[in-house]
């Protein structure tokens, strides 16, 4: 988990100090800003450990609206991690779930914090960029 941590804290650096005008900013075809990746964040979280895996009804909110602000969806997303964590620490690395895609194998626990430390990691990497190209600012 503490790779996990470093990957939040890294991804969260790589939006301080934005204005809600830079953070909303499209600057890739695919139309991915930084506020939307920050919400997304918090709502992969959300669904893989509190929905998928510990069963929880959770209200789940992945698209910008255009009241949200980058620093509502940074504290919302802070929000998730020790919800998160609290679930993780408490079940063992190898119990599985259903795989939610369908798949015939079951998933673990392991293999759902190695898809959320990627997942991190991935947009992190992103929004390297589109910081870069935001205000020029590069971040851990």
């Amino acid at each position: 988990m503490a790779l996990l941590r470093y990957q939040r804290d890294s991804f969260v650096a790589k939006v301080d100090g934005l204005t809600d005008e830079q953070a909303r900013r499209v600057l890739v075809p695919s139309g991915t800003t930084l506020l939307w990746l920050t919400k997304h964040l918090a709502y992969a979280e959300q669904i893989w450990i509190c929905q998928r895996f510990a069963g929880q009804d959770v209200e789940l909110d992945g698209e910008v609206g255009v009241d949200d602000t980058i620093g509502d969806a940074v504290a919302a997303y802070q929000t998730v991690w020790p919800v998160v964590d609290a679930i993780v620490a408490a079940s063992p690395m190898d119990t599985e779930m259903p795989d939610p895609n369908g798949g015939p194998v079951p998933i673990s626990l392991r293999w759902i914090i190695g898809h959320l430390l990627e997942e991190v990691a991935r947009h992190a990497g992103h929004a390297d960029i589109i910081r870069e190209l935001i205000d020029g600012q590069t971040a851990w």
